[in-house]
């Protein structure tokens, strides 16, 4: 009895394995040409598919140069910016009202935060009228005249800090309501 192993599989009654059929070739006669060496068959381009990459090469260029815009506007801007600080550094130089010796600290907001300048007590009462003004240059707050606020304004209004206007309504305050008022007898 000797029987292959493939013989008693096959009594036991498992099947052969089929043998895979050969696709039949659907290519019009004349059609199945291949590239010189590759064996791999040749399709032309159709036009939508040299149309689809003259449009994604038109979009990409579009893109490109709308970057290109975008950066030289931002260059312009930015040459803009520098010469009107240079102006206005120009305008302020020697005439801010900041006193070495000046104690009190007038809080303001500037840029999202609070800022403080030290004044002087005429200073702050004439800062709170409107009379004078706070300009941020390089990075220091100067006090100066509202004449030269205004022109500084008219130069760079973005480096105006603090301008009080007198004639404006004072805000509501929301500490004004009763039960937020704080006792007399309360001891901190």
């Amino acid at each position: 009895m000797s029987h292959s192993l493939r013989d008693q599989l096959l009594n036991l009654g498992f099947k052969p394995q089929p043998k895979p059929e050969r696709a039949k070739d659907t290519r019009k006669p004349g059609a199945a040409r291949t590239k010189a060496g590759t064996g791999k068959p040749h399709r032309a381009r159709n036009q939508e598919e040299i149309d689809l990459a003259k449009a994604y090469a038109l979009r990409a260029q579009k893109e490109q140069e709308e970057r290109q815009a975008a950066e030289a506007a931002r260059q312009e801007e930015a040459r803009k910016r520098r010469e009107a600080r240079a102006k206005l550094a120009e305008l302020v130089q020697g005439r801010a009202l900041n006193d070495p010796e000046a104690d009190i600290a007038r809080h303001f907001p500037y840029g999202g935060k609070i800022k403080r300048i030290y004044v002087t007590a005429a200073q702050l009462k004439a800062l709170n009228a409107g009379e004078l003004g706070v300009v941020q240059l390089d990075g220091r707050y100067l006090l100066v005249d509202a004449q030269l606020l205004a022109q500084a304004e008219a130069i760079f209004p973005p480096a105006i800090a603090l301008k009080v206007d007198p004639d404006a309504p004072a805000e509501d305050d929301p500490y004004s309501d009763p039960k937020y008022q704080v006792p007399d007898d309360l001891v901190w």
